[in-house]
């Protein structure tokens, strides 16, 4: 598929490092000094599908730690993922990064991932990557039911995320069923249920929800009194929250737990792909992100996802990962074109 016009324009960030400039042995995160394709004036390049005021940050401290250039190209998910696919070995990204999982396992299933450096693995906790190492997480976002307590009481919440297709929920809460994020949330129903249960959740989604378009909408929703409650990720409430509140000041977020579907921890993902002609520098980079000043880089930002790498705790502000209860999923077992297919069935998109 065609990328949209600005998601096309690379946004070249470079840094005038000195080319001895040499990493900090103290930090097992840190990339290695300047390489040859540094001092030639060549760089890599990332496709992202992350934040991009996040991988902005990512790619200024890395170019200043090593003098290798990067150039960013910014787009969605699927787009991102559609895209390198169509490209195939022609492909001019060497770096991909994701929201969500379903896409890097939509390049992984193409064949088109190198293996991620045993240094790199080595810093990311199993349950946060993908079984097969041809990628790693980089970052996490939990699902969350966020509420109106004047609407709704402690006693009357669902005990999981499948009571939300029970007929008491009809036309209380909302969800954003074309975004990534959403479809993430069902691929880990899939994966943990089965296709009969995902698709009888489904049918009982479409009789219940109401349909907005992002996440940030579907909350902001709730904020207004429009519906009681909707799924999204926890990050727009505590992004929210940072800001003015003025879009979640009547909202309260809700965590599942108890390994429940809607306790999914969905990871960002980060890989390099097996065409790219700087791999020494995509994984440098790749490296740099899941080490410790990368993941600094992330607990400390705006954009209020977890750190899941080199033993960083997340933001402060976040309810501890350990405290999620989240089930175990492995991430490279996501399946985007069964769930969109499913989805599509039920009437959903």
């Amino acid at each position: 598929m065609k990328f949209r016009k600005n998601a096309l324009a690379g946004i070249a960030l470079a840094a005038t490092a000195a080319l001895g400039l040499a990493a900090c042995g103290s930090n097992a995160g840190s990339a290695p000094a300047a390489s040859e394709s540094a001092a030639s004036g060549d760089g890599i390049t990332v496709y992202n599908a992350q934040h991009e005021s996040l991988t902005k940050e990512w790619i200024d401290a890395f170019t200043k730690e090593t003098g290798i250039k990067v150039t960013l190209r910014q787009g969605s998910d699927t787009e991102m993922s559609n895209q390198i696919v169509q490209e195939g070995a022609a492909s001019p990204a060497d770096v991909f990064l994701t929201e969500n999982s379903p896409a890097m396992a939509q390049v992984e299933n193409a064949g088109l991932f190198a293996d991620v450096d045993k240094a790199t693995i080595d810093q990311v906790p199993a349950e946060f990557r993908p079984s097969t190492g041809k990628w790693t997480g980089i970052a996490a976002r939990s699902t969350v039911l966020v509420y109106d307590k004047n609407k709704i009481s402690d006693d009357k919440l669902p005990k999981s995320m499948l009571d939300l297709a029970n007929p008491e929920w009809k036309g209380k809460w909302a969800a954003s069923p074309t975004g990534a994020d959403y479809q993430a949330i069902v691929a880990a129903l899939l994966e943990l249920k089965g296709e009969a249960a995902t698709e009888a959740w489904l049918k009982g989604m479409k009789e219940n929800f109401k349909a907005y378009k992002g996440n940030g909408t579907a909350m902001k929703a709730v904020n207004a009194g429009e519906v009681d409650a909707a799924l999204i990720y926890h990050y727009y409430y505590y992004g929210d929250q940072a800001k003015t509140g003025e879009n979640s000041k009547n909202v309260t977020p809700y965590y599942f737990k108890n390994q429940d579907p809607g306790a999914f921890l969905s990871i960002s993902g980060g890989g390099v792909l097996k065409s790219s002609k700087k791999a020494a520098d995509a994984q440098a980079f790749l490296k740099f992100v899941t080490g410790k000043q990368g993941q600094e880089i992330l607990k400390n930002g705006t954009s209020f996802e977890y750190a899941i790498a080199s033993q960083v705790d997340a933001n402060p502000k976040l309810v501890p990962i350990k405290d999620l209860q989240a089930p175990a999923v492995d991430p490279a077992k996501l399946n985007s074109t069964k769930v969109t297919d499913l989805m599509t069935k039920a009437g959903l998109l």
